[in-house]
């Protein structure tokens, strides 16, 4: 699964595992999980997350 590296906005994700939609933060500084299968979307990285699902929209 690709990995990207997105700035300092929200971003709306859709979980690979069970297609929930969900708002995360671009710099998130903990691992953001999903709310419903509790699979990993988002890990840190020092500085911009590494976010491991889909990237349906960068909102602002």
């Amino acid at each position: 699964m690709k990995t990207e590296l997105i700035s300092s906005k929200f971003v709306k994700v859709r979980c690979p595992k069970c297609n929930n939609e969900q708002v995360i933060f671009g710099k998130a500084t903990t691992i953001v999980k999903c709310l419903i299968c509790s699979q990993v979307l988002c890990e840190p990285s020092g500085g911009k997350a590494k976010i491991k699902a889909r990237v349906l929209e960068v909102l602002s």
